[in-house]
């Protein structure tokens, strides 16, 4: 939520089938941590994804049959938002929170889906293959998953986001403002690329490297 950085994506018919690789990729990213704070629907496919990759069987304690299971986290913070509807009408919105304190995890991530719905828009203005109901869709998987690889990489390196930005340390030579991507903001990079930049860049890998 701090930077905006798109961390990874999945492609699939189902949240079933998307919500574990979702998780898996997330947690390429903070591999010693537990999952970050997160919200969602009401279809509830999530937070058995966050158990199935994050979740660990718990200690037994010597009473009963040992636990096989994988638990969630007691720190782990989750909630839903379930709206009912009918038909085009929108009846009621109902806050369910899954894991953690409710009022902490309230106060954290808010009553809403605010964060996705406004990356989903953009996903649909910057890529003509997710737009709905149109004739540019994708006849293949693989050129989605190249389209939407491309991008996430645009949206992260070459855009700057209006909330995102800070003011210049410099205001007297420079404009008020110093625009930041989403890179910027999580500390990838120290300027706003341009695609060319993007597409030229040979990026070592951290493997060779160390």
């Amino acid at each position: 939520m701090e930077s905006r950085l798109r961390v990874g994506h999945a492609i699939g018919k189902t949240e079933e089938e998307i919500a574990p690789n979702l998780m898996k990729q997330v947690k390429m990213h903070a591999p010693d941590d537990g999952p970050p704070a997160m919200s969602s629907d009401g279809k509830g496919a999530y937070p058995k994804a966050m158990v199935e990759i994050w979740g660990k069987v718990p200690e037994y304690s010597g009473r009963g049959a040992p636990p096989t299971l994988p638990k969630p986290g007691k720190d782990w913070q989750f909630l839903q938002v379930i709206k009912k509807r009918k038909g085009r009408k929108l009846e009621s919105i109902r806050i369910k929170v899954i894991y953690g304190n409710p009022e902490d995890v309230k106060a954290k991530l808010g009553c809403h889906t605010a964060y996705i719905e406004r990356t989903n828009l953009t996903s649909r203005t910057m890529n003509g293959r997710l737009v709905r109901k149109t004739l540019s869709f994708s006849k293949e998987l693989r050129f989605l998953e190249a389209s939407t690889i491309l991008e996430d990489a645009i949206y992260n390196f070459t855009r700057p986001v209006k909330t995102l930005r800070v003011e210049s340390p410099n205001p007297r030579n420079l404009a008020r403002w110093q625009q930041r991507s989403p890179a910027m903001a999580a500390d990838l990079t120290d300027h706003i690329w341009t695609v060319r930049e993007l597409l030229t860049v040979v990026l070592v890998p951290l493997c060779i490297t160390t």
